[in-house]
């Protein structure tokens, strides 16, 4: 019976999920569990189940006398998140450096131009996409699989935040495309460690600039 609940429970997690991150279920939609299991054809617990493990992500929260709702924006947790990620990710980079062979920097450079042609699309889902995988890449080789799991579950948190269409700024787009542009040559050309975290402490720093200046 247990492989069926859970089954049923990623069923229905995955349901909810890609709606909130299409911006069916906007900011504050409230999510009513008997509606999603019939929708589903399920019964309302894997509906629960779903909907406790998407609150302990921060994509829903409770409200007194409204139930299961969205979570709204915080711009202040966008801000803080974004500076631990800094600090994070500028540590792993400067980690990573050492590991990096020439074929994975050529794939940054790969990453870096399919982003830069996504932006002349305005194609803003697939260039986070593509952000997301330029740092991935790197952060993968730093020989420290705590780290690397913090680092994912802050972009998870982060992409919740994202996925509102809420911190994207262009102009900063355009920004960071250069950016990757000198951590890709500080990386080829083996910089030292402490200059190649802090630059790309700076890179997630100046993002966090830009949104506070949009």
């Amino acid at each position: 019976m247990e492989p069926k609940t859970k089954n049923k429970t990623q069923i229905a997690y995955e349901y909810i999920l890609s709606r909130i991150e299409s911006g069916v279920y906007g900011p504050g939609y409230r999510i009513i569990i008997d509606q999603i299991a019939r929708e589903l054809s399920l019964s309302s617990i894997p509906v629960r189940e779903a909907i406790r493990q998407l609150e302990a992500e921060g994509w829903i929260q409770y409200k007194p006398y409204t139930g299961a709702i969205v979570s709204n924006i915080n711009e202040k947790e966008y801000l803080e998140t974004l500076s631990v990620l800094a600090v994070l990710e500028g540590y792993a980079t400067a980690l990573s450096s050492s590991n990096m062979k020439e074929g994975m920097i050529q794939q940054l450079a790969e990453l870096n131009k399919k982003m830069e042609q996504a932006l002349h699309e305005f194609d803003f889902e697939q260039f986070s996409e593509l952000n997301y995988e330029f740092h991935a890449l790197i952060y993968k080789h730093c020989g420290n699989a705590y780290l690397e799991e913090q680092i994912k579950q802050i972009w998870q948190r982060m992409k919740r935040i994202r996925a509102y269409g809420f911190t994207f700024v262009p102009q900063r787009a355009k920004e960071s495309i250069k950016e990757h542009e000198e951590i890709i040559r500080l990386l080829k050309e083996q910089a030292p460690r402490n200059e190649i975290e802090d630059f790309v402490r700076q890179h997630k720093l100046n993002t966090a600039k830009a949104f506070k200046n949009r």
